[in-house]
């Protein structure tokens, strides 16, 4: 294993009735003005809102909404969150819904703390923020582990670029299954896909082949699919929702990554795709991830075969990607850019741009180029 420091700033409440538990005890440690974060506004319809704002009330806290965070949030919407924070002088950020909500939250946070565009400053100085207002997550859709770190995914629609931004790490984060019970069900897969693709591209990374790391994210990935499986026989498996909202905390907590390298490539393809378009996310990974993963194979035919035998209980490495690219059929989701129900057109030209703009990780099997990534986008047509 490679040298490595961890360590880890968010207390998780797990559990029924974790949001009571968890707000009683992290409240007190806050200021008095809190801005509460969601989005469409599905937590006033299955009434989360109201128990949460209830909870605020409660506590003696001022409470300023701010409601609208889109799937893929957007700079803008960044901007406009960090504006109202100023504005009203928030002590404490409260994000309540899933990755989205959180990333945006994330940046707003660091944002509101200082009057320099906070892209400019991590992209043209390469200065990271070091302060930000306080941050809580409240978990509705679980899946892409956001809230276990400071990462943050938005997209910045004037530049045409959809990437990382890094702000506050939520400093507590309620997982309670029951908030999950009335996501789509296909928000539901979608988001345990996101879960599957961070643990395989985790694993996949250019690393020692000993490494306890691996072991930890073969068991997140097998967790995954079996529980997965569960939901497409009962999506009111609670059992099963509870598996995946920690398997989806435990590969974006960092303790995979520890002590190696990682292969994220899949996610910036998607991510870039995602600055072109309006697919949901972890669908774009399942169309992607079985078509780069065949080119790749031979790359690292050893590692592919043992997720072969563990995940998917078949022989050969070609077996493995083969049962992945049959589990994501399994469950529903797309299998080609035709089926991601985008709003723009896709299109070879469009699929160039995405190529030629796409970032190119350099710690995967092998290195790609951007007229491979191009391949890649067109045999997902």
């Amino acid at each position: 294993m490679n040298e490595f420091v961890y360590s880890y700033p968010t207390k998780v409440y797990f559990g029924k009735g974790s949001a009571a538990k968890a707000l009683k005890a992290e409240l007190p440690k806050v200021g008095k003005n809190v801005m509460l974060a969601y989005g469409g506004g599905s937590v006033k319809k299955n009434g989360i809102y109201d128990e949460i704002k209830g909870l605020l009330t409660e506590a003696g806290k001022e409470v300023v909404d701010f409601s609208g965070i889109m799937s893929n949030p957007t700079y803008a919407k960044v901007q406009e969150g960090a504006r109202l924070v100023r504005e009203h002088q928030i002590d404490f950020i409260l994000a309540v819904g899933g990755g989205s909500v959180f990333d945006c939250c994330k940046v707003i946070s660091v944002q509101a703390k200082t009057e320099e565009d906070i892209w400019a400053m991590e992209y043209e100085k390469k200065v990271f923020p070091s302060a930000g207002i306080p941050l809580g997550a409240v978990v509705t859709a679980s899946g892409t582990g956001a809230e276990m770190n400071g990462g943050a995914v938005i997209t910045y629609e004037e530049k045409l670029w959809k990437g990382a931004i890094f702000g506050t790490t939520p400093s507590f984060a309620v997982l309670d299954p029951e908030y999950t019970r009335t996501v789509p069900k296909m928000q539901v897969l979608s988001g345990a896909f996101d879960t599957l693709s961070h643990a395989m591209e985790t694993y996949l990374g250019n690393s020692d082949e000993d490494n306890v790391s691996d072991d930890l994210a073969l068991a997140v990935m097998k967790n995954t699919v079996v529980n997965m499986r569960r939901l497409l026989k009962d999506i009111n498996d609670m059992q099963a929702r509870s598996n995946l909202m920690w398997d989806s905390a435990m590969a974006e907590n960092g303790i995979l990554k520890c002590g190696r390298l990682t292969d994220f490539q899949t996610h910036q393809i998607e991510h870039q795709l995602g600055a072109y378009t309006d697919c949901n996310h972890g669908q774009g990974l399942a169309v992607i991830q079985p078509v780069y993963y065949r080119h790749i194979v031979k790359d690292a035919e050893k590692k592919f075969t043992r997720f072969a035998k563990e995940v998917f209980d078949v022989a050969t490495a070609e077996e493995g990607i083969a049962a992945l690219e049959a589990f994501v059929k399994e469950c529903g989701l797309p299998t080609n850019m035709q089926d991601l129900k985008s709003t723009v057109e896709i299109t070879p030209e469009l699929l160039r741009n995405v190529a030629d703009s796409c970032n190119i990780i350099k710690s995967n099997p092998r290195e790609l180029t951007h007229d491979e990534i191009y391949d890649i986008l067109t045999e997902c047509m």
